[in-house]
């Protein structure tokens, strides 16, 4: 089992997959003139954009109302961030410098500098179509597919695939690692870890305990501040370490200097990989967020979430990284995923840092497992609404696949996550290059209105005519 999706992922990921996001992340690049560079002033700008103000200058609604019904860019930030930092960063850029060697660090950061660019055009489309939907809205790549592209089928499997993928095979990798750490920080077995997180994630999801998830939305950003807070000490602690850090990192990724790697293949494709499963950008997900803001021109998410990108790998996985580097143990064989990162924090502080790190990951792995799972049922939600397969649903992502990540192997965990992961991300690239051209078009009316000195440039559905009856959440 194991072998054949190691076979299929290598036949995905073996270039194919990765060429496809780095050309795409180097075409978006080039057709918006680099944005994620030139535009960071503005990203920053933007969060501080209040979702009252923008429903006030087009609708003339009221602060109160606009406070009790529309998300800020902000929150819709916030909450990005929240669901990608997480396993990603802890244990899957372990994993990545375990297999692939210290130079998978550097493709991670490629892949997050040119796929800040796609994120920009993913989350951008996902404002354009969004839909109203109770008290905000909705949105995401089914939606700008089937009102983009017209492509139902094309936007149903997207939809089947988010759900498969965050809702299952990556609830599987939360659980996994969660097990993982409180194993090796408590000796506590893993099944029994597993069958607990089961149990409270189905009274979740089954609309129970409400406040566990609200208590987990204030900790996680907490334990998050902390744990970059502990890598910054650590980092001034071995600052002298920093340049010969930084100096294997560019040797091995470009195959000069091989530490714990096999070639220059195996790096960048680890690298590419964990980089993904961390930020996102071109996978799909974050656009499902990105599209509940109110905001008055789609580029302003648009942004808002390229920003996301820089947040998440840039600073948490880099972080991860120099702790990992700094303290020499990447290289111990056997030693891999949540468990390395333990190791090389128990080498800094002691035998605080794994129990440190099996709390965090416990936040963070248990909050992503419900943020996984409400990825999925508003997917389903957009196939059909028969609450028998919403039920069935809620049982395997919340139950049964928490528990098979108990048992299952790191390995094989992460391996049917990459696959599901290469098939949705490959769905999502073509939708988005196909309707690449409306964010080219976005993006050059909203620097148009800014020299024409308008400080808050609007959109209106009439500026895209040939789109006017799918942009139904747009004034005329």
């Amino acid at each position: 089992m194991n072998d054949l999706i190691t076979t299929l992922n290598d036949a995905l990921w073996g270039y194919v997959l990765i060429f496809a996001l780095v050309g795409c992340g180097l075409w978006f690049t080039w057709r918006l003139r680099f944005v994620q560079f030139r535009m960071v002033g503005e990203m920053f700008r933007l969060l501080t954009d209040s979702a009252v103000d923008t429903v006030k200058s087009q609708t003339g609604t009221s602060p109160q109302e606009g406070r009790r019904k529309h998300i800020s860019s902000f929150q819709a930030f916030a909450v990005s961030v929240a669901t990608r930092v997480g396993t990603g960063n802890l244990a899957g850029v372990a994993t990545a410098i375990a297999v692939g060697g210290p130079g998978a660090v550097f493709w991670m950061w490629v892949i997050a500098l040119i796929g800040s660019a796609t994120a920009f055009v993913e989350s951008t489309l996902a404002q354009l179509f969004k839909q109203p939907h109770k008290d905000s809205f909705i949105g995401g790549p089914a939606y700008y597919i089937q009102r983009g592209l017209h492509q139902r089928w094309m936007a149903v499997l997207f939809a089947v695939l988010i759900t498969i993928t965050f809702g299952l095979s990556y609830n599987s990798i939360q659980s996994n690692t969660i097990c993982g750490a409180m194993q090796q920080a408590f000796g506590w077995p893993p099944l029994a870890v597993g069958t607990v997180l089961a149990l409270l994630g189905l009274v979740i999801v089954f609309g129970g305990i409400h406040r566990i998830a609200q208590v987990s939305a204030v900790l996680v950003p907490l334990m998050a501040v902390g744990y970059m807070l502990l890598a910054l000490v650590i980092i001034v602690m071995n600052i002298g370490l920093i340049p010969h850090v930084l100096k294997v990192i560019v040797l091995d990724a470009f195959g000069i200097q091989q530490i714990a790697g096999g070639g220059i293949g195996a790096t960048m494709m680890h690298g590419v990989k964990r980089g993904l499963f961390s930020n996102e950008a071109g996978e799909g997900s974050a656009p499902n967020v990105a599209a509940t803001a109110t905001v008055s021109h789609p580029v302003k998410q648009g942004l808002i979430q390229a920003l996301g990108v820089f947040t998440d790998t840039l600073l948490v996985c880099s972080s991860t990284a120099f702790i990992i580097l700094l303290s020499g143990l990447y290289s111990t064989p056997g030693l891999n995923g949540i468990a390395l990162t333990q190791s090389a924090l128990q080498s800094e502080v002691g035998t605080a840092g794994p129990v440190f790190v099996a709390v965090a990951i416990l936040l963070f792995a248990f909050s992503s497992i419900i943020g996984n799972y409400y990825y999925g049922e508003a997917n389903i939600r957009f196939i059909t609404h028969d609450t028998r397969v919403i039920t069935l649903y809620r049982v395997c992502s919340a139950g049964l696949m928490v528990l098979f990540g108990a048992f299952a192997s790191l390995e094989l965990v992460w391996s049917l996550g990459d696959l599901c992961m290469a098939l949705l991300t490959a769905c999502n690239l073509v939708a988005i290059v196909l309707l690449g051209r409306y964010a080219f078009r976005l993006l050059d009316d909203y620097r148009s209105q800014q020299r024409r000195g308008v400080r808050e440039p609007t959109f209106h559905r009439s500026q895209l005519p040939e789109l006017e009856a799918d942009l139904t959440s747009w004034e005329q």
